[in-house]
């Protein structure tokens, strides 16, 4: 493998020609490495990584990985992918042949994940472990691997949180009223709890996007900070892209909202903010309540929970929420339905009337 030495910059590069996927012949020139290994090791790692071989480093088979996500994932997505494996998967495996990494090895890390000082949530590693075993099911498929190590060595974490935080009608109304001292929080915060929109989804509102005679808000795209810079997608699933009815006094705030901005265009963003400005109203607003802490995501849990309480179908609070479908919406809230069961009950029981009972005091039902 020759490798070059660039005598007016003092480093190394390699310059070589190989097959791409299509067998065509092409050449590939890297500059800029400080040590005459670390160009032989690129060069050794790039043709690995053309030929298809699982004795490439396991780095490698990431960056193809992620090349083949980039263009089936939102950008928002394929950020947190990216954030996820290399600051919790790439510092163990990045330098390990992928065909080398073992169940064992694999089991060392997950030690390694439950023992950290940082504590993760159950369903934080489970997240971790599963985008893990993503990256060996990809290399089993295109690559050849014969074994799926993560699989062996067994999941870590919940898929499902113990307990699902979100806020009563009542918690509610103590903090709005903490927060009620910024037109904007307060406009904020009530659209988030009385519509059950994501935050993303909120961030990307418009005026346009209300109609305040039809009583509705549309649901068309979805806001994310990225590297720096605002950016502005699709939502989640389609399902997400929805028109939902909005209360009275909800159309009032947003409409003296909206009163309020200077130099605004309809097709503006409503609420120039970014996630970190809610997470800190959040967490102001809890602080001078006195209302247990949430994470901005359960006020959309608080909403649907409302809704239940209210008697309102699975199926229209999965409409309401942009689930994809209303399988999704039982099993986040299977569990706040158990409450109904007496009703059900009590309701049946309203509508028997055992008249027969009442005359003879026999039961009709038992021949002697």
């Amino acid at each position: 493998m020759p490798v070059y030495k660039d005598e007016e910059r003092k480093t190394w590069y390699v310059w070589f020609r190989y097959k791409d996927w299509a067998g065509v012949v092409r050449q590939h020139k890297k500059r800029g490495f400080q040590k005459r290994s670390e160009a032989v090791q690129y060069e050794r790692d790039f043709l690995k990584k053309q030929s298809g071989s699982c004795d490439m480093s396991f780095g490698s088979m990431v960056e193809l990985y992620m090349e083949d996500c980039k263009s089936r994932l939102r950008s928002t997505t394929y950020e947190s992918k990216k954030y996820l494996i290399e600051s919790k998967i790439l510092p163990t495996f990045k330098d390990l042949p992928v065909n080398a990494i073992t169940a064992a090895t694999v089991r060392k890390w997950q030690n390694e994940l439950l023992d950290d000082d940082a504590e993760y949530s159950p369903t934080y590693l489970k997240t971790i472990n599963n985008q893990l075993s993503a990256i060996f099911n990809f290399a089993k498929r295109y690559y050849g691997l014969n074994t799926n190590p993560a699989a062996v060595a067994g999941s870590i974490g919940k898929k499902n949180a113990e307990t699902m935080q979100f806020w009563t009608k009542d918690e509610f109304e103590l903090f709005i009223e903490a927060v009620s001292d910024k037109p904007a929080s307060y406009a904020i915060f009530n659209t988030l709890f009385w519509t059950g929109m994501r935050s993303g989804e909120l961030l990307a509102l418009t005026l346009n996007d209300i109609n305040f005679e039809a009583k509705t808000i549309s649901i068309t795209k979805s806001y994310a900070r990225i590297g720096g810079e605002d950016v502005i997608s699709l939502p989640k699933t389609p399902k997400s892209r929805r028109v939902i009815t909005v209360p009275d006094f909800l159309l009032d705030i947003l409409k003296d909202y909206a009163g309020r901005l200077v130099d605004y265009e309809p097709s503006d963003r409503l609420f120039e903010y970014t996630k970190h400005y809610l997470q800190s109203e959040m967490d102001r607003g809890c602080k001078k309540s006195g209302v247990k802490k949430i994470r901005v995501h359960d006020i959309r849990h608080s909403h649907a929970s409302l809704l239940i309480e209210l008697g309102f179908s699975p199926l229209l609070i999965s409409e309401r929420l942009g689930h994809e479908n209303v399988e999704t919406t039982l099993e986040i809230y299977a569990h706040l339905y158990p409450n109904k069961h007496g009703e059900v009950s009590s309701k049946l029981n309203e509508l028997f009337t055992p008249k027969i009972f009442q005359k003879t005091g026999e039961n009709p039902g038992i021949s002697e």
